[in-house]
């Protein structure tokens, strides 16, 4: 079935050590017949996209990782000319260095963005998922797997790691490309956050009773607020959302149009006064 790559963005710290191990294993080194060197800069065969959610205290920092998807049904491999893009047997896609040159082209035939133009050397260049160190004796997963401090990234056989993918998805399934990367976190949910407090007393409210409803009124999900008063609705499917605040001793409150639909939302600090 092939080799597969687990990317779970929950557990990414940021601290660029797969984007950094594949800088230092491409750029300036030949792979022949895997890849020419990669450019000192503008090419990240594995690039790390930071983005700032929520506002302050209620932040999240969402490390996106884009690298090659080695598509089952990749748009590159119908673009190449001359069979310069390959899929091997493992399922990982190659761009043959030499029968490439010049086939500017297949840059923009990648949906992912993830295909690089090399100026001096005239040809195409992306991600080989290090096949050069997987076919030598010792190697089983790429630099960037190795790199990363976090158990962030997995790789290996699908057969293997398949009863592991219920929490993971591909990336713009709808593109229809068979992608043999999978994420779990993905920016496509979004949380719903903020704290309740006693104006009168003072005092942040643990325990209260927190409900998300959907557009249509519906209860999604229920949570009680912590010692300090904060409550959170983690990865809610994009739309408009409702909260009402209850607790004993307190008249409840309602907020509406919440809008998560394109980003995380801190409602803030919301207070219950007693009844």
């Amino acid at each position: 079935m092939g080799k597969i790559l687990l990317i779970d963005i929950t557990r990414c710290n940021g601290c660029y050590s797969c984007q950094i191990s594949c800088k230092d294993e491409h750029v300036d080194n030949e792979w022949m017949p895997y890849a020419k060197p990669q450019p000192n800069t503008g090419h990240f065969w594995y690039k790390i996209t930071e983005t700032v959610q929520g506002t302050v205290p209620k932040v999240r920092v969402h490390y996106m990782h884009e690298v090659c998807q080695h598509c089952d049904n990749a748009p590159c491999i119908a673009a190449a000319k001359d069979g310069a893009v390959y899929k091997r047997p493992d399922g990982i896609v190659i761009i043959d260095p030499e029968k490439a040159k010049g086939q500017k082209e297949l840059v923009e035939s990648c949906p992912y963005h993830a295909i690089y133009w090399n100026d001096v050397l005239d040809i195409p260049q992306k991600c080989t998922m290090c096949a050069h160190l997987l076919d030598n004796e010792g190697w089983t997963e790429p630099r960037c797997v190795q790199a990363c401090p976090t158990d962030a990234l997995i790789f290996g056989e699908e057969e293997e790691l398949k009863d592991r993918l219920g929490d993971f998805e591909q990336l713009h399934p709808e593109y229809g490309t068979g992608p043999r990367v999978y994420y779990k976190g993905l920016l496509n949910r979004y949380f719903i956050a903020g704290e309740v407090y006693d104006p009168d007393a003072d005092e942040c409210l643990e325990g209260a009773t927190v409900t998300l409803l959907d557009s249509t009124g519906a209860a999604v999900k229920t949570v009680k607020t912590d010692v300090f008063g904060d409550f959170w609705f983690e990865r809610n499917e994009p739309g408009e959302y409702s909260i009402k605040i209850e607790m004993d001793g307190y008249t409840a409150r309602a907020m509406d149009s919440i809008d998560a639909t394109t980003k995380d939302v801190n409602v803030g600090s919301l207070e219950l006064k007693k009844a």
